[in-house]
């Protein structure tokens, strides 16, 4: 499984509303339900302006525009920002999922999208480091994303048996496919795993990583794979994702072992062997050290939800994405 899909699987981001917003007028939304969630929309209709906390200027989405709100910074959506917002919990109600709301009237701005609940420890660790804003056009040679989004508002709009399913699948299309789009573009302004993706080079090592995570890579091996000598991709590594690649290795082993206390029902001395750790003692010295807590105490904890975790999974103290120009 390729590193994107792999990180995907490990946030098991499903759908929890998926519909249609067909606004008019003067309007705005402040987005009070991003926390633990990936918002993905796209604007078939018209024009509006949003403002995330850290980004100095509003950005400007137009028809066409697909983007992705995955940091879970506050956010304020609308036609005139100087209106007084609305907490769009209350005008996107829960209850009306695969639905289109209509606000103020509507007629002047559509948009059609998902917002999708991660239900992972690792949620606030892999999420931390991605652009705040994810945005992608989805005009021209971008025709797997904009059937996306043209099933997507057929469905809502014909309301056939089924639709609200169909919705819900064709949402978790469009998002994978907004990721791909952006990746392919430059990212070089943003520092995460995310950013090494978008990295040719790093991410033929990344994909070596998750391919075998059990193997004792070496810096000089996956500079190998990545076609660069050690020092050279020692450095870009570390300046793409603010750490080491074995530092990297690592959180990923303890993620895969944390899924697998969670989830599964393994001895910690299989799962130690299956990561590639040789004895007990050292996978429990890794975890500790990189999770915050013993293998045990973790899997004694039990799966939580996101917005009210029981296990402190310390993320890297990285930089702050900035925003796309």
């Amino acid at each position: 499984m390729d590193p994107l899909s792999e990180v995907l699987s490990l946030l098991k981001p499903h759908s929890y509303i998926t519909g249609g917003f067909d606004a008019g007028g003067a309007w705005a939304l402040t987005l009070d339900d991003l926390a633990g969630r990936i918002k993905c929309y796209a604007i078939t209709q018209g024009t509006c302006r949003l403002a995330i906390q850290g980004i100095d200027a509003p950005v400007r989405l137009r028809a066409g525009d697909c983007f992705v709100l995955p940091s879970g910074r506050p956010v304020t959506i609308g036609s005139d920002l100087g209106v007084e917002p609305k907490r769009a919990s209350e005008v996107l109600d829960s209850d009306r999922s695969g639905e289109i709301v209509t606000y103020n009237g509507g007629g002047d701005v559509f948009m059609v999208g998902s917002r999708f609940e991660v239900n992972s420890r690792h949620t606030e660790v892999l999420l931390r480091t991605l652009p705040p804003l994810m945005r992608v056009e989805t005009s021209g040679d971008r025709a797997r994303l904009k059937w996306s989004i043209e099933m997507m508002m057929e469905e809502l709009r014909e309301a056939r048996p089924g639709s609200s399913l169909v919705a819900q699948q064709l949402a978790h299309m469009m998002l994978v496919q907004a990721l791909r789009l952006y990746l392919s573009e430059d990212s070089r302004s943003h520092i995460g795993w995310f950013a090494a993706l978008a990295d040719p080079q790093l991410s033929a090592a990344l994909g070596a990583i998750h391919a075998d995570p059990a193997f004792p890579w070496t810096v000089q091996e996956l500079a190998a794979r990545a076609g660069m000598s050690r020092s050279t991709f020692a450095e870009r590594f570390r300046g793409r994702t603010g750490e080491t690649p074995i530092a990297y290795l690592t959180r990923w082993r303890m993620m895969l072992a944390g899924e697998k206390l969670v989830h599964g029902n393994e001895t910690l001395a299989r799962i130690a062997g299956s990561l590639g750790y040789e004895s007990e003692p050292a996978f429990n010295t890794a975890f500790k050290r990189v999770m915050g807590i013993s293998p045990r105490r973790y899997a004694r904890a039990g799966f939580q939800s996101p917005s009210r975790p029981v296990v402190p999974v310390p993320a890297p103290d990285w930089p702050v994405p900035g925003r796309r120009e």
